[in-house]
């Protein structure tokens, strides 16, 4: 099988990693318009890399890691040659129904990333959650600073800092959809936004969510690029449950509600590529290539385009 990496700065990198330590026969060939990374690339992977899409001949499978408001068209194109489609969280919709009838009609894979759903944390937890059967509240915090998500490079140079793909906006694409996986379609949310940087920012840098779900399930979620400390940090509670994670492998616990102790639960194997912060685990983005895989040979995927539609529309109110 031949595969394409369209975007070549950090995640697209990372997507070649993981490509060659999991599928080591794979032809893998890369596509950025930039010099230096294709260079790097070339360099550091032992790939072939072009400066546009006209140069691949024909691959099976494109990994589309661009900044998210190229997605629609590089998706569309991709599709036009035949490529199966793995796209990285795209924070706008732009040509979802068209890809999707598209996609549909030459019979091609269009999957979506959505890491979070394929770590063991959140499944843990949304097996608890079944298992109790009675409502129960969560608090979430999400947050790290926004220049430190990509120290190398200019923020002005890196999409989070556009106000239509900005980095608050970012963080609520990655953490709802598993949240609505695991406690329930969301009905209702009440929001309170503020900036409290200094940062030349167009958008709140800081949201305080108060999140109501269906089943009765309810959560309040703070979200921002504001923290100097890189934080991922979760308890779920009810009267027979409690569950405290703070975002690294090593750090789910579930209280033995008759005992009293606290006990640590099990954790996925640890990947961690140096530069990146604590709570960033590369195997559950190893996961979801493989659902990828699984998903052109006929598995369901976890998550959908017509899915992320209505977490985008949500996050839009959430904006608004």
């Amino acid at each position: 099988m031949d595969v394409c990496v369209i975007g070549l700065n950090s995640m697209g990198r990372r997507r070649i990693r993981l490509l060659k330590r999991a599928y080591p026969g794979l032809k893998i060939v890369g596509v950025d318009i930039d010099r230096g990374r294709r260079e790097a690339a070339e360099q550091e992977y032992g790939i072939v890399c072009y400066q546009s899409l006209e140069r691949i001949g024909t691959c099976n499978c494109a990994f589309i890691c661009t900044p998210p408001q190229s997605h629609g068209k590089l998706i569309r194109e991709c599709l036009e040659k035949g490529c199966h489609i793995f796209s990285e969280i795209n924070l706008v919709d732009d040509l979802y129904e068209e890809n999707i009838q598209l996609a549909e009609e030459e019979q091609k894979v269009l999957f979506l990333s959505s890491t979070p759903m394929y770590r063991s944390e959140m499944q843990f937890i949304g097996k608890k959650i079944r298992q109790d059967g009675n409502p129960c509240a969560y608090q979430y915090h999400v947050g790290q600073y926004l220049p430190d998500w990509h120290p190398w490079e200019s923020l002005e140079d890196f999409f989070v800092s556009d106000k239509r793909t900005n980095g608050c906006r970012e963080l609520l694409a990655i953490e709802l959809p598993w949240i609505q996986k695991v406690f329930g379609k969301i009905v209702d949310v009440n929001v309170i936004k503020k900036k409290l940087t200094d940062l030349e920012l167009e958008f709140p840098d800081t949201y305080l969510l108060q999140i109501e779900h269906r089943n009765g399930n309810v959560g309040n979620m703070v979200v921002d690029v504001v923290s100097r400390q890189a934080v991922r940090r979760m308890e779920v509670f009810n009267e027979g449950l409690y569950i405290r994670w703070d975002g690294t492998p090593d750090s789910l616990y579930e209280k033995d509600i008759l005992s009293g102790i606290l006990r640590k639960t099990g954790k996925d194997p640890y990947i961690h590529e140096e530069g990146y912060a604590e709570f960033i685990n590369e195997y559950a983005y190893a996961e979801e290539i493989k659902a990828f895989f699984d998903a052109i040979d006929g598995k369901e995927p976890s998550y959908s385009f017509k899915e992320d539609k209505e977490i985008l529309r949500i996050i839009d109110s959430i904006e608004k």
